[in-house]
């Protein structure tokens, strides 16, 4: 067990290739996470990113505690798409895909 106030977790967007999709998360190990996004696609097409291909990190933040960051992606899933990508571009204007950085 991690020490109190040792914990990460982490609210992601992910989109497509094509950039035409958007999924918000939450994690506490944001490259497993993405990689079981992209390595499970073939095994539940049902899911939302195995249906739409969602497997590029575009934007996250980071909290210590998971229910902030519960509620935090509550509230961004609950915005409208305008809003959301004005999130993504003051973090990432060129929505650039963040993979291979994190």
């Amino acid at each position: 067990m991690k020490t109190l106030g040792t914990h990460n977790y982490y609210v992601y967007i992910l989109t497509n290739g094509g950039k035409t999709v958007l999924y918000t998360g939450v994690t506490n190990n944001l490259n497993h996470r993405i990689r079981f996004h992209k390595e499970n696609a073939n095994l539940n097409k049902k899911a939302f990113t195995s249906k739409y291909r969602c497997f590029y990190l575009i934007y996250y933040e980071q909290f210590n505690d998971i229910n902030v960051a519960i509620a935090r992606e509550k509230q961004i899933k609950g915005w409208t798409r305008i809003k959301k990508e004005k999130l993504i571009e003051e973090f990432n204007p060129n929505w650039n895909f963040l993979n291979n950085e994190i």
